[in-house]
């Protein structure tokens, strides 16, 4: 895994999230249980949790970046 981490995320802040070939530029809205927030999609503003991003593992290709 390269990037970030989840405990390096924060409420606010926007992130470009690759996960089996799937990229998602999000914001984090509030934090949920541990290792889970709820997101906002920047593109469709769509809410969703991180949980339902990576239910079916995380791909050779994770990774979590900032955006500027």
């Amino acid at each position: 895994m390269t990037g970030l981490s989840f405990n390096a995320m924060r409420v606010g802040w926007k992130y470009r999230l690759i996960n089996n070939g799937d990229i998602y530029e999000l914001e984090i809205i509030k934090p949920l249980e541990r290792d889970n927030f709820r997101l906002k999609d920047l593109f469709s503003l769509e809410e969703y949790d991180l949980k339902d991003i990576i239910a079916f593992g995380k791909g050779k290709d994770f990774e979590i970046r900032e955006l500027d």
